[in-house]
């Protein structure tokens, strides 16, 4: 692995591995424990390949009981424990620890009620994305978020990382379409959050869990919103000059107050990598190519259509073309789809960032972005959810070149940092995972992480879930409540203390 810095493993853990192991079977009986080195090879990291590792020992359940115990069996030893989806996570987030139980949620896969006069689907956590949508698609409806890797990433997963996608700038995130969840704490507990109501009194512990990343418990059921799909989707295919002129028209759309169902961006390097690897029809001589899908019925779409038509001519657009059909619609999506491999086939290596920024911003970020380019001597391809400001730069890279990699997590690290200066955020769905983990003080002080600390600490005192992710040091739950003595006073003196 490379010098990211991790917990130091624990040598009596390691020293005890081959009773763990035994223990596992018992409680994960037949297929359930991998523990050979090359069969462990398959988890030793997630979408984020530059960190490997291999863990303590993999164990796929099946059952929630299976769950209880093994979390239970790991909290009485002291034993740590990183829970895994489908591996999809881009930051991180699921990089074993050398000694903690892997624990794979991929056998929970199937969907277990789906309820149309509620328009609720429940499914357990290894169900795909997509899954759920095809699981309801011939009466109409389907889940609205949807990652570029939702063919492949499960809804458990989703919920960690609070996943958006292409439609998350009219229908939300994975919290604003997610209802309730079951989950075992790290003490073997089994408690629910929420449920097919809309909203429930008290703290709101489910807004708490998602995004969590697996920090806090491990999600076994997941309930979601379904929605009816729209009347008409019709989407806008547009060209433009520079990536600043772009921009500037996702700003002006939104300000102008139309909300489409989707706005995705790519710049000149990934509109020519999509087009090589999809044959979509995208307009190669444009140095930024905005797709805007307009939904809902045909007369207000068609009205929106010339709205934003307008707007982007206004902005100088080289060229607009307008899906005439369903399959050119998906033709469209086709090429930002899957922008990521494609991008993969003009370079070795590349190191997929996230940030989010406002809206506004876009000029100045994306000139920004290439400034450091030059400054680092690696390209960049930029795609992104242009509506919500969810950048995803693609740093281009060789990892066979001596030094290489930690220029690109020098360069990603100064994108991040100039989404913070222009009052943007460190990640919009990926998470902070190992990846953004040491770049958490550019957005909060010590106090606002002591208080996240805090929360970490009511879930998982001894932290024994998911250590090393998303806190910028390698501190205990019990570091928080120490007193500080100077010179033989503490603070606040005459504060009686029990």
């Amino acid at each position: 692995m490379s010098g990211i810095l991790m917990p130091k493993p624990d040598a009596a853990t390691l020293a005890r591995r081959a009773e763990i192991v035994a223990d596992m079977r018992i409680i994960v009986p037949g297929e359930g424990v991998v523990e050979t080195i090359s069969e462990m090879r398959a988890f030793e990291s997630d979408g984020l390949t530059a960190y490997r590792q291999l863990p303590l020992v993999v164990v796929l359940p099946e059952t929630v009981a299976q769950v209880s115990r093994l979390l239970k069996y790991c909290n009485e030893r002291n034993i740590r424990v990183v829970p895994r989806g489908s591996g999809t996570s881009l930051s991180g987030g699921a990089l074993p620890l050398e000694d903690a139980v892997l624990l794979v949620m991929s056998r929970f896969n199937r969907i277990l009620e789906i309820d149309y006069p509620n328009r609720t689907v429940t499914a357990q956590p290894g169900v795909t994305n997509l899954g759920i949508t095809t699981a309801v698609e011939l009466e109409g409806f389907y889940y609205a978020p949807d990652p570029s890797s939702q063919i492949a990433c499960s809804i458990g997963g989703n919920v960690a990382e609070n996943s958006g996608g292409v439609h998350c700038l009219k229908y939300g995130l994975t919290a604003n379409n997610v209802l309730g969840i079951e989950m075992v704490l790290m003490n073997g507990e089994v408690v629910r959050l929420g449920g097919k109501h809309l909203d429930a009194e008290g703290y709101d512990l489910l807004g708490v869990m998602t995004g969590s990343e697996g920090l806090l418990g491990v999600v076994t059921e997941v309930t979601v919103r379904i929605l009816k799909k729209p009347e008409t989707a019709r989407a806008l295919l547009i060209g433009f000059p520079s990536s600043e002129e772009g921009g500037q028209c996702v700003a002006d759309i939104i300000g102008a107050g139309i909300i489409p169902g989707g706005m995705e961006m790519m710049d000149g390097p990934a509109i020519r990598a999509a087009e090589d690897f999809v044959h979509a029809g995208y307009p190669l001589e444009s140095e930024a190519l905005l797709i805007v899908e307009l939904d809902g019925p045909a007369v207000e779409v068609d009205h929106l259509i010339g709205l934003v038509e307008a707007i982007a001519n206004r902005n100088g657009a080289t060229t607009c073309r307008i899906s005439q059909s369903e399959q050119e619609r998906l033709t469209f999506w086709a090429g930002r789809k899957a922008a990521f491999p494609a991008v993969g086939r003009i370079s070795p290596d590349y190191y997929c960032m996230d940030g989010t920024i406002p809206r506004k911003e876009l000029p100045r970020v994306l000139a920004g972005m290439r400034e450091l380019s030059e400054q680092y001597g690696l390209g960049v391809a930029n795609v992104f959810h242009a509506g919500d400001g969810n950048l995803h730069p693609l740093i281009l890279y060789d990892a066979n070149k001596p030094g290489e990699l930690e220029k690109a997590e020098a360069f990603g690290a100064d994108i991040l940092r100039l989404c913070v200066k222009v009052g943007g955020v460190l990640t919009g769905e990926h998470g902070v995972g190992v990846e953004k983990r040491d770049l958490m003080p550019e957005m909060f002080n010590d106090i606002d992480l002591d208080q996240q600390m805090r929360v970490k600490c009511a879930f998982d005192p001894n932290h024994l879930l998911n250590p090393g992710k998303v806190f910028p040091q390698l501190r205990r739950c019990a570091e928080l409540g120490r007193m500080h003595v100077h010179r033989g006073q503490v603070a606040f003196p005459d504060i009686p203390r029990f």
